[in-house]
C-alpha cells in the first residue's frame, strides 16, 4: 500500500473510531437518582434551607425548601419539573 493511501486508511479508521452512539435524554431518574442530587437541582434553581426530601411510591422526590425568602413544600418529577406549594 502506498504512503497516501495508508494515510487515508488511519484517517478514516480514527474518524470511524471516533463516532458515537447518540445518548439518550437524561431524566432525573438517570442524573440524580439521589438526595443530594435533587437537592442540587433545587439549589440551581434558587431554592435554598432543603429539608426533609423523601422520594414517594410514585418515584417523585418531595420535600420543604426556601426560595425568594418563601418556605414552600417542593415536588419533582420524574423529568426534573419543580412544583411549589
Amino acid at each position: 500500500m502506498k504512503r497516501g493511501g495508508l494515510l487515508l486508511a488511519l484517517v478514516a479508521l480514527s474518524t470511524s473510531a471516533s463516532a458515537q452512539a447518540p445518548k439518550a435524554p437524561t431524566t432525573m431518574n438517570q442524573s440524580a437518582a439521589s438526595a443530594a442530587g435533587v437537592t442540587a437541582r433545587l439549589h440551581s434553581q434558587g431554592y435554598s434551607q432543603v429539608q426533609n426530601l423523601h422520594r414517594g411510591p410514585d418515584g417523585k422526590w418531595v420535600g420543604q425548601a426556601t426560595r425568594n425568602g418563601v418556605p414552600a413544600t417542593v415536588t419533582i418529577g420524574s423529568e426534573g419539573d419543580v412544583t411549589a406549594r
